[in-house]
C-alpha cells in the first residue's frame, strides 16, 4: 500500500493546467492573422485610401465617445447630442462612399466619374456637412 495515490486536488491542478496551455496556443494564431492583415493592408493600400481609413476610424471613435457620455454621464441636452451623433453618422457615410468610389478595385462599377471628380464632389459634401454642424449648432456670440 506504499504505491502513489493520486489525490484529487492533484487531479484537478493537471485538468486545470491543460485549458490554459491550450487557450495560449491559441493566442500566437490570432496574433499572427493580426499581423498578416496589417501587413496586407499596409502593402496593398493606396495612401489616399488610408487617409480615408483614418477619418473613419476618428467618425467612429467620436460618434462612440459621444454616445458613451450620453448614455453613462448625461443626456440633458438631448438634442445635442442627437445633432452630434447624427453628423457623425452623416460625415460617416459620405466619407464610405468616398472610398467606395475612389477605391481602383471598384473602377468598373464607377466607370462614368472619376476618382479626382469624385474626391471633388465628395470633399465638397463633406465641407458643406462639417459647415452645417460647426455654424449652425454652435452658439455665436455677439
Amino acid at each position: 500500500m506504499a504505491g502513489p495515490k493520486s489525490s484529487p486536488a492533484a487531479a484537478a491542478k493537471s485538468t486545470a493546467t491543460t485549458p490554459s496551455s491550450t487557450s495560449s496556443s491559441l493566442t500566437p494564431a490570432t496574433s499572427n492573422a493580426v499581423q498578416t492583415l496589417w501587413k496586407a493592408y499596409n502593402e496593398a493600400t493606396s495612401s489616399r485610401l488610408k487617409t480615408i481609413d483614418a477619418f473613419l476610424v476618428f467618425l467612429m471613435l467620436s460618434g462612440i465617445a459621444q454616445f458613451l457620455y450620453c448614455a453613462l454621464v448625461t443626456n440633458f441636452p438631448f438634442n445635442a447630442f442627437l445633432a452630434g451623433f447624427g453628423s457623425c453618422v452623416g460625415q460617416f457615410v459620405l466619407t464610405a462612399s468616398l472610398r467606395s468610389q475612389v477605391n481602383p478595385e471598384n473602377r468598373t462599377e464607377f466607370k462614368e466619374v472619376s476618382p479626382e471628380r469624385c474626391v471633388h464632389v465628395k470633399h465638397h459634401n463633406i465641407v458643406s456637412c462639417f459647415l452645417t454642424r460647426y455654424l449652425v449648432h454652435s452658439p455665436i456670440s455677439p
